[in-house]
């Protein structure tokens, strides 16, 4: 459904170290940046995440966060390891998530910026 979804961040320098270490850990990288913008996906070019230099970000309202895909549990616990050693803040340690699902495996962090984020996977292991 969505191509991508992008964000403001206060400073563009923390923001990428952080989503380098907390999206590289789930296999996604830098597809383009310049001076204003960092993109993040799985192919050059073809961002699915952007993130955009602003002033004076605003944030979503309650109730929003941003789930990225995982391909493993284990990379779900990296994510939350790096995202920590990185500037996010823990908001909900690796685990399962039974009201989620009976397979739903997650880590939620909150970024550098305030954004809740979460790597998941739903599936058998």
């Amino acid at each position: 459904m969505l191509h991508h979804i992008s964000f403001s961040v206060a400073d563009l320098e923390v923001a990428g170290a952080f989503y380098d270490a907390a999206l590289g850990a789930l296999g996604y990288r830098r597809v383009f940046e310049d001076r204003t913008a960092i993109g993040y996906g799985l192919e050059d070019g073809q961002d699915m995440l952007c993130l955009k230099l602003r002033a004076a970000p605003v944030r979503p309202g309650p109730g929003f966060h941003l789930a990225f895909a995982a391909p493993s549990r284990a990379a779900v616990d990296a994510f939350h390891m790096r995202a920590l050693r990185a500037g996010g803040a823990d908001n909900g340690a690796p685990g399962l998530r039974p009201p989620y699902g009976e397979h739903y495996y997650a880590a939620f962090v909150i970024d550098p910026d305030g954004y809740p984020v979460e790597a998941v996977i739903n599936a058998v292991p």
